[in-house]
């Protein structure tokens, strides 16, 4: 059976038209003949979607009973048995109702799609479980209901309903997202121009991705080579000097232009060995293009220009930064550079911007491997030093045949400098052997003969042989002595930026072993280690596809010790590399030996702060505890004594004592017992669906009657918590506020819902608390101010925002406007219980 369709009609808010496109698409395909059903379609009361749900068969919906109350939900089961050809499904986020044939209507969707029924649904923005912390930023609440990003991208089509913020507002001032008497909440509150726009734009960029994938796909799967232009993407390319830092900025205020425009720095590197850049550099260019937003790469070539195309074709790339040439005016003798190939190569798709900057002119960078002298000069050498001589000889004897042997002498010679110039030391004794062999057939007499009649001749040929020979041998040497010292300039610098890095503890072993493979240009890299001889090879840390699992399967393995080594795949390298690996080898080592004493540090900390606790829990225990037992037992002692007559009211006072120091003693273990659990980690909440006003008059039990007053609307809806938890955390934080409060100024606890949650407030109007040390009071054993020893072990606040936290909820203090502290508790809503309120946009999609 072939797999549903599945269509979303994404929304960057409530109320933007999502439901209405998605009724209006079933009344066209209804027109066309299509089988189409409502599965499960909310209108919430608003006309214009209503009216769309006329003329359309519903499945009827399913009933749930759920603690005491009726609700209703997609029957997954009738709609299997009516199996229409379209099925419309709102709200895919929604999270169904316990007992419900799935946990998340997405999942109900799933079924259908499997069961070859398409399916038409809708998503708000906030909704994708990728966007939760950057919603939350946004708008500082975190939504509850997400559906995997994945579920959406799977989508055969993906409609965006869109609309500007302004004319979103209007639809809300106009009624038709909530009723008259809601608007100026929801419009002072969620619908907020900033927050709209930037739900937006969170929309517009989401899909434009998703078109970008589809657009990679096609090219892939039509092996489309040429660049389209629907994106800008800028590739930097870099040299690993210091002029990357200015061709990166560069690059990310011409992507700044356009919308959505990418930045893609590349850095291109020989596979021969080590890279000519500096790893210090190359790492500061690295971060600089992270934290604008780019992204870097790296990328081995031979051909740079080449190279460094075939990755800008690659990405779909539409403009190329360069920097303008380091090299000398004479230099170009040599070669048009890379920004002259890739502006000659870049064809008509591709802009490519030469960026001037402050290194320009002042001569090319210093190499490390690649001032071994590359394939074309060599090839330029052999050809000088075998092709040149015949010529040479052809122009003499042609053009210029009385010259003198000492002048023919002397040019042959200045051949053979310029074979060993070019191509070393090999094509200069080849062009001093041929030179010698032609100079004697032409031009020493007897000419045509390899017979030397005058000696004098014999000594000139030795000299030129011999001079042409030393000649090449110095500027081979020069030449090998010069790559020698760019060389150990590399090393040196890899070393000492590895020293730096181990003094400063900055490099992690990802990061390490990444330098490792844009280092030496290949392809993963990973650390390997075992427990002994015969244990088998774990890995500790790697980087790149498909890394080595054992040293046997790696093109290049480098041991550390007995039992770990470094293994490297993508090449065989040169002995003289491994130096250079066998640092990088040791300090992987170090850095994984670093994170694992870290880790065990982290480990030894919490078991110090267990320790603080149990003897801070000791001292409470030692002296807290203690003033009410010897009260209590002074009170009891006195009851008991036979010499002495209490009267009643006498009698009464000590129990009063005896029941106050008891209820002290009760509240003091309470909070020590919680504080161990929390310390544990031992707390699992049960967590249930409760109503506020039920939960918070029980947890004022230990208070005065008059010193709280309760704001506490019955139309509340459910929070999902734990009930015994949360009794306490109310009760902890009321005693706190009531304690520090003027007595005859009563505690305010009010709640309201603000978006999918409800939060609690408890106001008091004492000396409040200065920003410094908000988040200090809510440390255990700490008593704000002057509070004496008899004033609590200072673990109240601690253990109620431990269990808020257990909950899923958060405990934030806030100055009182007027004065005093506000602890603000907000809890999660329950599932299923979504507000109706105008200001919570999560209840309702359009």
């Amino acid at each position: 059976m072939a797999r549903g369709r599945l269509r979303i009609y994404l929304g960057a808010a409530p109320g933007v038209g999502k439901t209405y496109a998605m009724l209006s698409e079933a009344h066209r395909r209804i027109e066309r003949g299509t089988d189409c059903v409502v599965a499960f379609v909310e209108h919430h009361d608003r006309p214009r979607t209503e009216v769309m749900l006329h003329g359309l068969e519903e499945i009827p919906r399913k009933e749930l009973e759920y603690r005491g109350a009726v609700f209703t939900e997609m029957d997954v089961d009738a709609v299997l048995a009516r199996r229409p050809q379209v099925a419309l499904v709102d709200e895919l986020p929604h999270t169904n109702i316990p007992g419900s044939r799935n946990a998340k209507r997405w999942q109900d969707v799933e079924e259908l799609l499997a069961a070859g029924i398409d399916v038409v649904s809708t998503v708000n923005i906030q909704h994708l479980e990728s966007l939760g912390d950057v919603v939350e930023a946004i708008t500082g609440v975190r939504q509850q209901e997400t559906v995997p990003d994945e579920v959406v991208r799977r989508a055969d089509q993906i409609e965006l309903v869109d609309m500007s913020p302004q004319a979103l507002r209007r639809r809300m001032a106009h009624g038709n997202i909530y009723q008259p008497d809601k608007v100026d909440a929801a419009l002072s509150n969620y619908f907020r121009p900033g927050n709209l726009t930037a739900l937006r734009e969170l929309a517009l960029l989401w899909v434009a991705d998703r078109v970008d994938e589809y657009l990679n796909e096609y090219r892939s799967e039509h092996r489309v080579s040429t660049i389209w232009g629907s994106r800008e993407r800028i590739v930097v390319g870099l040299t690993g000097g210091p002029e990357g830092r200015t061709l990166i900025r560069r690059a990310a205020r011409l992507a700044e232009k356009g919308a959505g425009g990418e930045v893609l720095a590349v850095y291109i590197s020989r596979s021969d060995g080590l890279t000519s850049a500096s790893p210090k550099e190359l790492a500061v260019q690295r971060t600089l293009v992270e934290d604008l937003g780019g992204t870097f790469h790296h990328v081995v070539g031979e051909d740079v220009p080449l190279a460094l195309l075939d990755f800008a074709r690659g990405v779909n790339a539409t403009q190329i930064v360069l920097g303008v040439s380091r090299r000398r005016s004479w230099q170009y003798v040599l070669g048009p550079g890379v920004g002259a190939t890739v502006a000659r190569e870049s064809g008509p798709d591709l802009d490519v911007h030469l960026i001037t900057h402050d290194e320009a002119g002042k001569g090319r960078l210093p190499l490390g491997r690649s001032a071994r002298l590359g394939r074309s000069r060599i090839i330029w050498g052999w050809l000088a030093g075998v092709l040149g001589p015949v010529l040479l000889t052809w122009l003499l004897a042609g053009a210029a045949p009385e010259v003198g042997l000492a002048n023919d002498m002397l040019l042959y010679l200045a051949l053979t400098v310029a074979a060993a110039l070019l191509g070393g030391l090999l094509p200069a004794l080849t062009s001093a052997a041929v030179g010698s062999l032609l100079l004697n057939w032409f031009f020493t007499p007897p000419v045509h003969t390899l017979t030397i009649a005058d000696p004098k001749n014999i000594v000139a040929i030795a000299i030129f042989v011999g001079v042409a020979v030393s000649v090449a041998s110095v500027v081979d040497l020069a030449a090998r002595r010069t790559q020698q010292a760019t060389r150990l300039r590399a090393e040196s610098e890899i070393l000492s930026f590895l020293a730096g890095s181990v003094l400063r503890g900055e490099t992690s072993l990802e990061a390490l072993l990444e330098r490792v493979r844009e280092t030496f240009g290949m392809e993963a890299v990973a650390l390997l280690e075992r427990a002994d001889d015969v244990a088998p090879w774990t890995c500790a840390g790697s980087v790149g596809p498909q890394p080595c699992r054992t040293p046997e399967n790696a093109d290049v393995d480098m041991p550390v010790g007995d039992h770990m080594t470094l293994a490297l795949s993508g090449r065989v390298l040169p002995a003289s590399d491994r130096r250079v690996l066998a640092a990088f080898a040791a300090q992987a080592a170090v850095v994984l030996d670093r994170q694992r004493l870290q880790q065990e540090a982290d480990q030894a900390k919490e078991l110090a702060e267990g320790n603080r606790i149990r003897t801070a829990l000791l001292a409470a225990v030692s002296h807290d505890l203690r003033t009410p037992l010897a009260g209590i037992k002074a009170s009891v002692s006195s009851l008991r004594s036979d010499d002495v007559e209490w009267s009643e009211q006498d009698r009464a006072e000590l129990l009063e004592a005896i029941e106050a120091g008891a209820d002290r003693l009760d509240l003091l273990v309470g909070n020590l017992l919680d504080m161990s659990r929390l310390q544990t980690g031992t707390v699992t909440p049960i967590v249930r669906e409760a109503d506020l006003d039920e939960v918070v008059p029980m947890a004022l039990g230990g208070v005065p009657e008059d010193s709280v007053r309760l704001d506490i609307p019955e139309t509340l809806p459910m929070v999902h918590v734990d009930k015994g938890l949360l009794e306490r955390v109310v009760a902890n934080v009321v005693e706190n506020a009531v304690k520090y409060s003027p007595a005859d100024t009563p505690v305010l606890v009010k709640a309201s819902s603000i978006a999918d949650r409800v939060e609690v407030r408890v106001v008091d109007r004492g000396p409040g608390v200065p920003d410094e040390a908000k988040e200090r009071i809510f440390e255990p054993f700490q008593r704000y101010g002057d509070s004496p020893r008899g004033a609590g072990v200072g673990l109240g606040l601690a253990v109620a925002r431990g269990f808020t936290e257990a909950v899923g909820g958060t405990l934030t203090a806030e100055d009182t406007p007027g004065g005093g502290l506000t602890m603000v508790l907000s809890l999660p809503l329950a599932p299923g219980r979504r507000p109706e309120r105008p200001d919570l946009p999560a209840a309702v999609t359009s």
